[in-house]
């Protein structure tokens, strides 16, 4: 599997109050675990199982992930934005890997 490497979008700045889109990308093969290799043996299930996304230490967003979403697992979402402040993005892999981002937020 090559390297899982996450990207992010979020507003470098943002109004007070105002609602922000933040979307998430991470480049992942998401194995199921159901298939099988030329030899007939199971492919051993692999996939990004947790998402969570926190503001300043707060979770703002966070979701579970079955064996049925497609590779390379893309999540859009919206939040108020109340002070300036720092975005923290994990993702959790069934083998125990963490891959995470920061993202800053100036609120003016």
């Amino acid at each position: 599997m090559a390297e899982s490497k996450p990207r992010v979008k979020v507003p470098k700045t943002a109004a007070k109050g105002e609602v922000i889109t933040i979307k998430t990308l991470i480049n992942h093969t998401m194995e199921s675990g159901q298939r099988k290799d030329s030899d007939g043996n199971p492919i051993p299930r692999q996939i990004i199982n947790m998402f969570t996304a926190e503001f300043n230490g707060s979770k703002v967003f966070e979701a579970e992930i079955e064996p049925a979403i497609s590779a390379n697992p893309y999540f859009e979402f919206t939040m108020r934005v109340p002070e300036s402040g720092t975005i923290r993005f994990t993702w959790v892999d069934d083998d125990g890997s963490v891959y995470s981002e920061e993202q800053a937020i100036e609120v003016n």
